[in-house]
């Protein structure tokens, strides 16, 4: 049997990295791109891919998809995962949304152009909720209006468009994913619920922003990992999918389950609210649930058990 060819881009990343764990396990090749930014400790990155570099089925290319000549990128490779992005909401305002533009908009644009007649069977797209912005509805399906509240989400509603323009134009199989509010083992520096355990593994203060009614709908990683393997094998060209966890709680709500876990007590300190935050997310995954098949694994309690296993190797600076 011949073995496939996947490109991941993103692939040092959060979830770029469990998608091409989960790839390798399943007997693929897989071409890994990360160029490695600055946003947060590239150390970390390097952490997530240590394992994985020792594996013969794994390349890691170090490409800037928005400078390198991509020629060749795409050469033999069956299915595509685009997951590299300039994240995070509070850092896109002001001089920093050039960075933005450059690694969601305008590297999307590249990787499409670079994917047009390569042969791929499917290109598969990270996107946002972040594209709803503050949605009329909870959950929210995917033909609800679009009103991103921040230059992030901009940005990755751009990527979309692109995505969709490209499978009309020049038929180009991509499918976009909405994620919704993922965590787990590998988790972002800047994202809530690493600074969270962290600050209660510490016993520091952990800093609140707004009063902590806000919801959100959180995701387990390897559920969106399984969600990204069903798009490529079943998702229809140029559309898009919610893909979210079902676990919709208050930010409030989420740190007393923290507690619990930890055994340890949360010194709260709260902070004003952050501009581009919608106060509550939530998203209907109806139509990833029929025509993708993807159903949520991980429950919001034991996902968090995991991470909290995961965060205490990670504080003593244990290898993956």
């Amino acid at each position: 049997m011949v073995e496939r060819l996947a490109l991941v881009t993103g692939a040092a990343g959060f979830i770029g990295s469990h998608l091409c764990r989960r790839l390798v396990q399943d007997g693929w090749r897989v071409r890994g791109v990360d160029c490695f930014t600055r946003y947060y400790d590239p150390a970390q990155k390097e952490r997530n891919v240590a394992g994985l570099a020792r594996e013969p089925r794994f390349e890691l290319k170090r490409v800037d998809l928005g400078t390198t000549d991509l020629h060749g990128l795409l050469d033999g490779v069956h299915t595509a995962w685009h997951l590299a992005a300039q994240a995070g909401v509070r850092s896109s305002w002001g001089r920093s949304f050039a960075e933005y533009t450059s690694q969601n908009i305008n590297a999307t644009q590249r990787l499409l152009e670079a994917a047009v007649g390569s042969g791929l069977r499917c290109l598969v797209c990270a996107s946002s909720s972040s594209v709803y912005g503050e949605a009329p509805i909870y959950p929210m399906p995917e033909d609800g209006p679009l009103r991103p509240i921040s230059p992030y989400g901009v940005t990755k509603l751009a990527a979309e468009h692109l995505a969709r323009l490209y499978a009309l134009a020049h038929g180009v199989p991509t499918v976009s994913l909405r994620y919704f509010t993922v965590y787990g083992p590998r988790q972002r520096p800047d994202m809530g619920f690493h600074r969270f355990f962290r600050a209660i593994h510490g016993e520091q203060e952990l800093t609140l922003f707004g009063d902590g009614s806000q919801s959100r709908d959180f995701t387990f990683v390897e559920d969106v990992t399984e969600a990204n393997l069903l798009a490529a094998e079943h998702g229809e060209p140029g559309g898009v999918y919610n893909i979210s966890g079902g676990s919709r709680i208050t930010v409030l709500e989420v740190i007393r389950m923290m507690e619990r876990i930890t055994g340890k007590t949360a010194r709260v300190v709260r902070s004003g609210g952050q501009s581009g935050d919608p106060h509550d997310t939530g998203g209907d995954s109806a139509r990833a649930r029929e025509q993708l098949g993807f159903r949520p694994q991980v429950g919001l309690e034991e996902g968090l058990g995991r991470m909290a296993e995961w965060m205490d190797r990670f504080l003593r600076g244990e290898p993956e």
